[in-house]
């Protein structure tokens, strides 16, 4: 049960602005439903948005997910609800070897204006709201729902729709998820904000194993220290100093999951310069002790 706790902070944007992203169904369909069974290693994920709402199933691999402010390392497989013009990310350091990735990406009206809204359809519609801020489904439903995802691909019509709705009504349902952004994150798509905190992510992203002092980042985006603080703060909700330590207690966590480097290697690693300092961050963070993060991981893993 230890792989359903992970870290709810902001993540830095490896890729450009948000972007609008535009999906368009199939002829003869109100549903895009699609797999990836290969990922491209060339196409890098990149920071969009759009109307419609998404679903995603993976079915093995590990990789990072960022939904909203909401960044985590994932092993084994995954399910998400995205709601609708909620930023998210492609996943990240993903790495598969037989998995593969269902997408299903859907209009909240797809099937008429009041649909949803006869009291029938009552809890489906509280899903898609509750989707705004990103639903992360736990390991029993996942192990239910995945699999009836995947035939979705291989169903068409009426049939579609019907075996969908069921799917709906399952997740909308369970109450074994959890919020991504249970915190009440919004976003808003202001164009002369996003090439600013792309900036600044992107920055973060290259030198967070070395010091980032705060006059090196003001400078970066043309501000004084005490402007840019607030800036930051107003726009994550965290101080730029809290980010970065997030992000690289996110990081740690992938090294104590994939690798046997020692801890006092990870921390050094991952840009702290204290262990004590690593220890206290890492318990905040997760709720546990590095230590105790791996031999749960490990236990899991035999």
């Amino acid at each position: 049960m230890f792989l359903q706790y992970f870290l709810y902070i902001i993540y830095p944007m490896t890729s450009k602005k948000p972007k609008l992203k535009k999906i368009t169904p199939s002829f003869g369909s109100s549903l895009l439903v699609k797999e990836h069974v290969e990922f491209l290693k060339l196409e890098k994920p990149y920071w969009h948005f759009h109307p419609e709402i998404e679903i995603v199933y993976v079915n093995e691999g590990s990789g990072k997910r960022h939904v909203g402010n909401h960044i985590s390392y994932f092993n084994n497989s995954q399910l998400v609800l995205i709601g609708s013009n909620l930023p998210h990310i492609g996943y990240m350091d993903r790495m598969t070897t037989n998995g593969s990735e269902t997408l299903i990406q859907f209009k909240p009206d797809f099937l008429g204006e009041d649909f949803f809204k006869v009291p029938e359809m009552a809890v489906v519609e509280n899903l898609f709201e509750r989707a705004k801020k990103g639903i992360r489904f736990n390991k029993d439903i996942k192990k239910s729902v995945g699999p009836r995802i995947q035939e979705l691909v291989k169903i068409n019509g009426v049939q579609r729709i019907s075996f969908f709705l069921e799917i709906l009504n399952e997740l909308a349902t369970t109450d074994d998820y959890t919020l991504l952004n249970a915190d009440g994150y919004s976003f808003e798509a202001l164009p002369q904000d996003s090439k600013k905190i792309e900036k600044i992510y992107n920055y973060i992203n290259h030198h967070f194993k070395e010091h980032i002092s705060l006059k090196e980042i003001a400078n970066l985006v043309c501000m004084t220290i005490p402007a840019f603080c607030r800036y930051f703060k107003k726009s994550t909700g965290k101080t730029f100093t809290r980010l970065v330590n997030e992000y690289r207690v996110v990081h740690s966590t992938k090294l104590l999951t994939e690798s046997d480097v020692s801890i006092t290697d990870v921390c050094f690693e991952c840009g702290f310069n204290s262990f004590s300092h690593f220890n206290k961050l890492f318990k905040e963070f997760t709720g546990k002790s590095a230590l105790k993060y791996r031999n749960e991981i490990k236990s899991i893993i035999q």
